[in-house]
This record gives C-alpha cells, sequence and structure tokens, in this order.
C-alpha cells in the first residue's frame, strides 16, 4: 500500500512484518488457545501501562473469548496517574500479589504483554507463571528488548522467561515516523491487538471444526444477543467479569 499518509504506509509494513515474523508463533499459539477452549480452561492476559490495552482488546468485547481474563490492577493502570503506574511497575513483589488476586489454575495461560520487557513487574509475573507449570505467552519488541539492560535483579527479561515469544516488531521508542526530530507514530498497540485477534480466530477454528461451541462474546447492541450464559458460565473464573 502506498497512501500520502507517512503512518498508514509505515504501520501496514509493520503489520506485513509482524505476520511474516510470527506465523509459526501464531499457529502455537492459536493451538494453545483451542485447547484451553477445549479443556474449559482460562486464558489471563497481563501488561502494565498501555500494554494492557492489548489484553483489554480480547476481553469482554464482541468477538471475544468468554474463557479469557484480563488482569486489569488498577495499581498498574494509568487512571491513578501516569508516573504513579511507570515506576510502581519497576518495584519488586507486586506480580505475586496480582497473580494470587486471580483464580490460576492448572491447564490454564498467560498472555503477558511488555514492549521493552525489561521491568520488574512483567518479568516476576512470567516467572511467578512459570513456578506454577502455567505456559506462558510473550508479546513484546525484540529490537527494543534485546538491546536493553533489564531493571530486575536477576538480570532476565520478559523474552527470556517465557515459553513462546511473540515479535510485535515495534520500532525501539514505539514509534515508527520521526518528526522534527521527534519520534512518533505509536505502532505495539496495534501490532500487539494484531496478534491477539489472530491467534484468537484461528483457534475458533480449531475448535469449530472438531464440533466444539465455544463461548464467544457478541455485541449487545445488535438485538437478539446477550452474553447472559457467559457471565453465568465465567463467573468466579474470571475476575472482571462481574
Amino acid at each position: 500500500m502506498n497512501t500520502e499518509f507517512e503512518y498508514v504506509n509505515r504501520i501496514t509494513e509493520i503489520l506485513e512484518e509482524v505476520y511474516q515474523t510470527n506465523r509459526e508463533g501464531i499457529k502455537i499459539a492459536a493451538e494453545k488457545f483451542a485447547q484451553t477452549i477445549m479443556d474449559d480452561k482460562i486464558i489471563h492476559t497481563f501488561g502494565t501501562g498501555h500494554s494492557h490495552i492489548v489484553g483489554m482488546e480480547a476481553f469482554a468485547r464482541a468477538g471475544g473469548l468468554g474463557n479469557l481474563d484480563a488482569m486489569l490492577d488498577p495499581d498498574v493502570l494509568e487512571n491513578h496517574g501516569v508516573d504513579r503506574g511507570s515506576r510502581i511497575e519497576r518495584i519488586s513483589g507486586i506480580a505475586d500479589v496480582i497473580y494470587d488476586s486471580h483464580v490460576i489454575e492448572q491447564g490454564d495461560i498467560m498472555v503477558i504483554i511488555s514492549n521493552s520487557g525489561r521491568n520488574a513487574m512483567p518479568v516476576e509475573m512470567a516467572m511467578r507463571a512459570q513456578k506454577e507449570g502455567i505456559y506462558t505467552i510473550a508479546i513484546t519488541s525484540l529490537k527494543q528488548s534485546e538491546k536493553m539492560i533489564s531493571r530486575h535483579p536477576s538480570g532476565k527479561k520478559l523474552y527470556e522467561l517465557c515459553d513462546l515469544v511473540l515479535d510485535n516488531c515495534t520500532p525501539p521508542g514505539d514509534g515508527c515516523m520521526e518528526i522534527g526530530g521527534i519520534i512518533t507514530g505509536a505502532v505495539s498497540n496495534i501490532t500487539g491487538m494484531f496478534l491477539i485477534d489472530t491467534i484468537t480466530t484461528e483457534a475458533l477454528k480449531i475448535v469449530t471444526e472438531k464440533g466444539y461451541k465455544p463461548y464467544v462474546y457478541q455485541s449487545q447492541n445488535v438485538d437478539g444477543y446477550n452474553n447472559d450464559d457467559i457471565y453465568k458460565k465465567y463467573f468466579g473464573r474470571v475476575k472482571y467479569i462481574k
């Protein structure tokens, strides 16, 4: 695609790169998502700052999986203060508190989203999930993370701790354009949501072809649909469903 808008051209190129880079990883992740559906298990998503938006994209939305638990802890979201949240995600020990506030069981999986993958919270969330035997998928920027120094005492970064790593192909600084010496044109949320939605739709193909009827949210703004069966099915297992 070649348009008059630089951002349109750049984001289109990057999405193609994401697809080509992660083709095999997407297939693996889709199989994992599908297995959780068929086994009646939960997919947990975790991110801090803007990264939580990627996990939220799949949660309680039209076309989204009913068995998905977005770990939207208010202390690491920006509605309580941008600087506050940024500082909190660097503090060791909080990931365990958040983990323990959710119902996470054997057979569940967790998707951890962090562009840099260097801060304590995503690193320790991956460590805790691994300790508990939970399969982990990272969505991160390898272009950025591989060049960064970890802020965690272990020296580890997210991509070094997860079972499967999906590269969101975001340039360092999370911008695909430079205007007057300023980096702009945010990328990571679009590429992260692109990955999540591709995995979700591929997982739905797998389970329906095997004869399973998954719980999938439908738009409540279309007459004739409601999601009451999903709320009832996952109440008590998905934290923010009610």
